[in-house]
């Protein structure tokens, strides 16, 4: 497909998609349609990835064991984020939703396979960290196709990522990426919760330096 197939409407929408694409802590219950799930986690194979390695590796979290201990993972690690604040921001914090773990229908932890031998090492060797950039690029495309259907993503980054590992009994050379709500958003805006919440402001403008 050549540059001229894709129409002004086509990249206003997308531009569009790109601008919805935010992270969601509020959900709602409803299960999530099979069909559709599996649909959204098939962009995972579109994805890049370093000397073609596919160095995903994906857990579904489902059993109740499993999501408390996560939950547990995150409460605990959440406690020790709040300490490090003090003052107005320690209020701004604890006010702030940062997950939607107890809500949210499907959840996922995805794993970077730091020693797969697929791709035989190609383009990892001087870089060995293009293993897990190549595991957030298939994150990125599963992001967007999930908002394309309506449904929204949360990444939960506040835990203890050896901890988790221990917990899913997954093998010591995978790395944690990160752990990921899956539901219907109680509500979706162009501008990030963090923004609306007064804890940052996004950037005006993209600053480049040249040399």
């Amino acid at each position: 497909m050549q540059d001229q197939d894709f129409t002004d409407d086509f990249r206003t929408q997308f531009e569009l998609l790109m601008r919805l694409r935010r992270d969601v802590r509020r959900f709602r219950t409803d299960p999530v349609d099979e069909a559709v799930l599996t649909r959204c986690l098939d962009t995972f194979r579109l994805a890049p990835s370093v000397g073609l390695s596919e160095p995903w590796r994906v857990i579904r979290v489902e059993s109740e064991a499993a999501r408390a201990a996560a939950l547990k993972n995150f409460q605990h690690a959440n406690e020790k984020a709040l300490a490090g604040y003090s003052g107005d921001k320690a209020l701004k914090y604890s006010r702030l939703k940062l997950s939607g773990m107890q809500e949210a229908p499907v959840q996922l932890a995805v794993f970077s396979d730091e020693t797969t031998n697929k791709g035989l090492g190609l383009g990892a060797g001087t870089m060995p960290e293009m293993r897990r950039y190549s595991v957030v690029a298939a994150i990125t495309l599963f992001w967007l196709a999930l908002r394309a259907e309506g449904l929204g993503l949360g990444w939960v980054s506040i835990l203890d990522p050896e901890q988790m590992k221990r917990d899913l009994a997954v093998p010591d050379d995978w790395s944690l990426v990160g752990y990921y709500c899956v539901g219907w958003p109680e509500e979706m805006s162009e501008r990030p919760e963090l923004e609306r919440a007064g804890w940052e402001q996004r950037s005006a403008r993209l600053h480049i330096e040249t040399r």
